[in-house]
């Protein structure tokens, strides 16, 4: 996954807590957090229309597959109320995650998990499953999506967003993605809405959401190239050069009509 620049140098977020006078050892809030710690689109947007589209019982029990640095789980959690369970497969993200709610008083809400949804972690059930630009790491939908199924209440409802494609791959794409976004296997929409249906999902809505992705996509290279001598200065020229250069693959894969983008709630 470290060959996927966005995952790597985690640890730079501190840099930018450090650029706002906030030190290592001083509380957080979420709001201070929100314009770093949400590595999908859209950020805390798309939390919220997930949190419209789940219609949560109160004091719901949530897992977030793919949670990251924890943003989104702190947010679900602050916001909502909701206990987060907080999924994440790689140990430098889950670190830097628990440090972070911790600073922000949500230790009792927001629980971290460092391991992997295809061994069964962690134990249900869950009144509702996030995952937001997680999913298309794991080319076993299969059996991805039979855990999910698991770990869900009988009734209860899973959001996704996620990558489909609609045409065939280049070579170079297929490579692109592969080896900067560590996406090996990209389901068509019909695909992924029968993988679901074959896992127990009987109810699934599928929305294309590429034209505003694209466009996300397209502000995010723009905004890297202004900000460039600042994030030089704030976290180093290999780690902006990576992050950019990330930037930069994903988005000739968004104008080249290679990506399409899903939002997905499946019961």
């Amino acid at each position: 996954m470290k060959s996927m620049k966005l995952y790597s140098d985690v640890h730079r977020i501190y840099n930018n807590l450090v650029a706002l006078g906030i030190g290592p050892q001083d509380g957080l809030s979420v709001a201070a957090l929100t314009p770093f710690d949400q590595y999908h689109y859209d950020g805390t947007e798309a939390v919220d229309l997930a949190l419209s589209r789940l219609d949560l019982p109160a004091y719901a029990r949530i897992l977030d597959i793919g949670a990251g640095i924890g943003g989104p789980a702190r947010y679900i959690a602050d916001t909502t109320g909701a206990h987060v369970t907080a999924l994440e497969l790689q140990p430098d993200l889950d670190d830097v995650a628990r440090d972070l709610t911790r600073r922000c008083g949500l230790a009792a809400r927001v629980t971290h998990e460092c391991g992997d949804i295809l061994d069964g972690h962690p134990r249900g059930p869950f009144d509702a499953i996030i995952s937001l630009l997680c999913m298309l790491h794991i080319p076993e939908k299969h059996r991805l999506f039979a855990a999910c199924r698991a770990a869900l209440r009988p009734g209860q409802a899973m959001y996704i967003e996620d990558f489909a494609h609609s045409r065939p791959l280049t070579e170079a794409e297929a490579e692109s993605l592969a080896v900067k976004v560590q996406c090996t296997q990209l389901p068509t929409p019909d695909e992924y809405r029968a993988h679901l249906a074959a896992a127990g999902f009987s109810d699934i809505s599928i929305t294309d959401v590429t034209q505003d992705w694209r466009r996300v996509s397209a502000s995010r290279v723009k905004a890297a190239k202004a900000a460039h001598d600042a994030n030089v200065a704030l976290h180093g020229a290999a780690t902006v050069a990576g992050l950019e250069d990330f930037y930069a693959a994903v988005d000739a894969l968004w104008q080249g009509g290679a990506l399409t983008g899903l939002r997905i709630l499946a019961r």
